[in-house]
């Protein structure tokens, strides 16, 4: 076999296409949305995926105020967080986190699913995630896509 005839090809910062990507989260499973969107941002659904260069693509989400959990998740689940101070942890459930922040519900999924690394804090820049229909990145021309 002729060895010289291929060769593989890792992509780095200048030679990797990024595109932008609008998501309609309306009615969609916020884990089953979390986890394709986590995946465009990676660059996973690109034959030039690379680990370590981020190659994935800018993505607008809309309407995430509408996304739906199952089961009993939008009462049970809880989201932990510490204010730093002694007795200072706090808990709230998705019903009202969607309430106070609508955005903060699914940027906590898809950040949880993102590498917890450098790169990982750099990809999570490539999230743009509104609560209702409009988005100010029409200058980037994005492209709607049906997860």
């Amino acid at each position: 076999m002729n060895t010289l005839s291929y060769k593989t090809v890792s992509a780095n910062a200048k030679t990797v296409n990024k595109q932008w990507v609008v998501v309609d989260a309306e009615g969609e499973i916020l884990g089953r949305l979390s986890s394709k969107i986590a995946m465009i941002i990676r660059g996973k659904n690109k034959p030039e995926y690379t680990p370590h260069v981020d190659c994935g693509d800018n993505v607008i989400v809309i309407n995430a105020d509408k996304v739906k959990l199952t089961g009993s998740k939008m009462v049970d689940k809880t989201y932990v967080r510490y204010t730093g101070y002694p007795g200072g942890q706090r808990f709230i459930s998705p019903k009202e986190l969607l309430e106070k922040h609508p955005r903060r519900v699914v940027e906590k999924a898809v950040r949880g699913m993102l590498p917890k690394t450098k790169l990982g804090k750099k990809l999570y820049t490539n999230l743009f995630v509104y609560a209702g229909a409009e988005h100010p990145h029409a200058a980037q021309s994005p492209k709607t896509i049906k997860l």
